[in-house]
């Protein structure tokens, strides 16, 4: 085999590991936390909706200010309902916001 033939076996082979990853089944769950330490619709609210929004593993994160609430929907199997108390905790260096689990719905 010539040194072209090597390097598009080779490439090949990389490609069929990295592109035949098994696809898992999203695990679809829901948490409502209520979230202490908001002091403001756009900035604290909409801070913490567009974070949650952005993390690995979150399907649908909606804030809402006038009732502490956000309500997320997440894949299970990516991330879980304590990584994102924590991760809400997190936000603003971990000095503002304080995140629980409640039952209740906005």
């Amino acid at each position: 085999m010539n040194t072209k033939n090597i390097f598009f076996a080779i490439a090949i082979a990389c490609f069929m590991i990295t592109g035949c990853k098994e696809n898992k089944e999203v695990k679809k769950e829901n948490i409502s936390l209520a979230i202490s330490g908001m002091t403001c619709e756009i900035g604290c609210a909409k801070i913490i909706q567009s974070k949650l929004s952005k993390k690995e593993g979150v399907l649908a994160a909606k804030v809402i200010f006038a009732d502490s609430i956000a309500t997320i929907a997440f894949d299970g199997n990516t991330t879980s309902k304590k990584d994102l108390i924590a991760f809400v905790d997190g936000i603003a260096g971990g000095a503002l916001y304080k995140a629980s689990e409640t039952s209740i719905q906005p």
